[in-house]
């Protein structure tokens, strides 16, 4: 992916998320920034994702971009603190321990076979039938995953056997992202 964001921009961008989740727990906003960046009136697909003490506490994305990158990243930011559906809303007490990351996806793209998956590049999206999974590129890396151990994880996102992702009728894609966390800039907190 050729996207290339300066550490002020970045910067900027986390403000941005910290204001729209205290907004909504009701939380003095301490700054108020306006990003004036051409990328973020670009469409790309996007996922805010929440830790707190290095544990995920929120994870909310668009795999294609639809709207600028700024309504886009506002409107994830608080789907993740409060509209996972694998964590309660976040907290007031939580807002100070998280620690956000944001990941800006290229476009989708068939895989043609899975030997052509690069750990730590790629990202998986597994369909079958109804049923469809995402894992982040982050995520194979995060958890020491070999290419078939990162398959066999994403077709359990998707709420399908293990091996799935041998069947023929297994649509596999991949995307790469742009990742970068609250944790590398300096002055965000």
């Amino acid at each position: 992916m050729d996207i290339q964001i300066s550490d002020e921009l970045k910067k900027n961008v986390f403000i941005l998320i910290r204001n729209e989740i205290a907004s909504d727990l009701g939380l003095r906003i301490n700054d108020n920034v306006t990003i004036d960046d051409p990328i973020l009136d670009e469409k790309y697909g996007a996922f805010v994702t929440l830790h707190i003490h290095g544990q995920l506490r929120g994870c909310i994305g668009f795999i294609v971009g639809y709207r600028p990158l700024r309504e886009t990243l506002s409107e994830l930011s608080k789907l993740a603190a409060f509209k996972d559906p694998r964590f309660p809303p976040l907290s007031v007490d939580e807002y100070d321990d998280i620690d956000i990351e944001v990941s800006i996806l290229s476009p989708i793209q068939n895989l043609g076979s899975p030997e052509d998956i690069v750990i730590g590049k790629h990202g998986l999206i597994i369909k079958k039938g109804f049923k469809s999974g995402l894992l982040l590129p982050q995520v194979a890396t995060e958890n020491n995953w070999q290419r078939e151990q990162f398959l066999s994880h994403t077709c359990l996102k998707a709420g399908l056997p293990p091996d799935a992702w041998k069947d023929k009728d297994t649509e596999l894609q991949y995307f790469t992202a742009y990742v970068f966390g609250e944790k590398e800039i300096s002055g965000v907190k």
